[in-house]
């Protein structure tokens, strides 16, 4: 899907169903043999170090078949299922930001010459990659950082470069996390648009929707089956499934005024007592975008390349300006992380930073979890 009609001008409006086909299992293998033959590499998940991520995969082998994530707060196990479903799990540590805008990416070089130096952009020319295996929230996450990369008056020429090459294959979600909170933000768990294919899974096959033609030219070269009444109700059953297993809840009302007039609120030095700054929330976080710039040279002092990193508001440094550091304090620090998530976000980009995935609360080593700093911060506030 290109970058230009992912970000049409009615992306608000309800989507219109699109006409679904049946894949069988012993055919879903052809759809990497379709993908390849595209010029596609396919990135999708797969078990490494004991957790589901995204990396490049060859094959439907390298899906983590059979297997499912238990998630708490501060707690992320693999278990094995009671069958063979490929996508019978939850999100990850990892986050498709790190395709799209990459962890560590030179932006310009520069060389010496007898006039002193010379810069120009780094060469990049990244490929072609189809994901696979797009849960709704992050649907909903990748359209926050398009609006924040390419959606103003400035636009980020590396992230714009990646967002045109992608093919997105979507997995409606069938289960859910107790981490899980996507009902309360609107973005979840059934995927409606965004998507140049969406895919539920069932005991037999996939139900298959194409959204887009880059979509339905890869589903025309699939073995396809019209589908049936049965497959439809099991479909919705599935889908259904995900909705009522989520029991985390976030009231949103108003939550922008109920943040920033709560600057002082006591909740902020109880949490501060706990958060260990370690970042790992930002780190998972599928919108975050903080990062720094530095410029590294090679050992001759005739070469320098300008790179941009991921950093973190939660590090110290990063606030540094005019000869101090501005939020010195853990408290100041977790503050400024929660309430730019979901309330200045707003003011910003029109939009909430949060899409409910979860990921900050599993992957925090302590079990923080902002639903419910924000239900003690509402339960208190005149």
């Amino acid at each position: 899907m290109t970058l230009k009609e992912e970000n049409h001008s009615e992306e608000n409006l309800p989507a219109t169903p699109h006409h679904e086909v049946f894949v069988a299992i012993d055919g879903f293998a052809l759809l990497f043999d379709v993908l390849k033959s595209s010029g596609f590499q396919i990135v999708g998940p797969t078990i490494d170090q004991d957790a589901i991520v995204y990396d490049q995969i060859d094959s439907v082998d390298d899906l983590p078949k059979g297997w499912t994530d238990v998630q708490k707060p501060g707690l992320y196990r693999l278990n094995q299922r009671n069958d063979d479903k490929l996508f019978g799990y939850n999100v990850g540590p990892h986050s498709w930001k790190k395709y799209l805008f990459p962890p560590n990416v030179a932006l310009s070089i520069g060389k010496k010459n007898e006039d002193g130096w010379e810069f120009q952009e780094a060469p990049d020319d990244p490929p072609k990659l189809a994901f696979l295996g797009v849960r709704a929230c992050e649907l909903a996450a990748i359209r926050i950082q398009d609006r924040v990369f390419v959606g103003g008056d400035y636009v980020d020429s590396t992230y714009q470069k990646r967002r045109q090459r992608i093919l997105i294959i979507a997995v409606n979600c069938t289960q859910a996390a107790e981490t899980c909170f996507c009902t309360s933000m609107d973005t979840g768990p059934r995927c409606t648009d965004g998507f140049d294919l969406a895919l539920t899974e069932l005991d037999d096959g996939f139900l298959v929707e194409a959204s887009t033609p880059e979509g339905k030219a890869i589903v025309d070269q699939l073995i396809t089956l019209e589908v049936t009444r049965k497959q439809q109700q099991s479909a919705e059953l599935a889908r259904q499934n995900a909705v009522d297993q989520i029991k985390k809840r976030m009231d949103t009302t108003e939550i922008r005024d109920l943040l920033m007039s709560n600057l002082e609120h006591a909740r902020w030095d109880e949490v501060a007592s706990r958060c260990l700054s370690c970042t790992n929330c930002t780190m998972v976080c599928p919108t975050c975008f903080c990062s720094s710039v530095e410029e590294v040279s090679d050992l001759a002092g005739e070469n320098v390349e300008r790179r941009r990193q991921w950093d973190s508001c939660f590090n110290l440094e990063f606030s540094y300006m005019n000869g101090g550091v501005v939020r010195d304090s853990t408290r100041s620090r977790y503050r400024q992380w929660m309430t730019h998530k979901l309330a200045t976000w707003i003011d910003q980009f029109g939009t909430s930073g949060c899409v409910g995935c979860g990921r900050c609360i599993s992957w925090c080593p302590v079990g923080i979890d902002l639903t419910e700093e924000v239900a003690a911060i509402r339960k208190d506030a005149p």
